[in-house]
């Protein structure tokens, strides 16, 4: 058996952007998001940075942050104290064929475990290998009745 066609086949796969690699970087992401709602858990506000990208910029409502030092910064009151004031879990995850870049979402609970918010996150595959958030918001969930049609 001549291994030509064997090789020729990897190296078509292998050109495909995301062809093969999509499910691993979608679990890349999951668990790069796990891993940094972790930090909240742990109160690490350090380890949290590290997940942030230079450029990053969150906006948790009507003030934007942008940069990865007023985003630690913003987010510094957060890992103060023993009890963490909210966790979050992916739920949700796509990856660009390319690779590059990748979008997470899921729930935000409140330290007694009642679902109070979505967040959104758009990640970023950078140079070093490490996937670095670039873009985070989140929604309250509504707790209110359905409008009257």
């Amino acid at each position: 058996m001549s291994l030509k066609p064997v090789l020729f086949a990897l190296a078509l796969a292998l050109s495909m952007p995301g062809a093969i690699a999509a499910p691993d970087l979608k679990q890349q992401v999951a668990d790069t998001e796990r891993a940094f709602a972790a930090t909240m858990k742990a109160r690490d506000h350090a380890a949290f940075a590290s997940f942030l990208a230079d450029d990053a910029i969150f906006s948790p409502g009507p003030e934007v942050l942008r940069g990865k030092a007023a985003v630690a910064a913003g987010w510094k009151k957060y890992y103060e104290g023993g009890k963490a004031p909210f966790s979050w879990e992916p739920d949700k995850v796509e990856v660009l064929a390319s690779g590059a870049l990748a979008y997470s979402s899921g729930p935000v609970y409140s330290p007694e475990g009642k679902l109070i918010a979505r967040f959104n996150s758009i990640w970023r595959l950078e140079p070093d290998g490490k996937w670095r958030i670039v873009f985070d918001s989140g929604e309250d969930v509504c707790n209110c009745a359905k409008p009257a049609s």
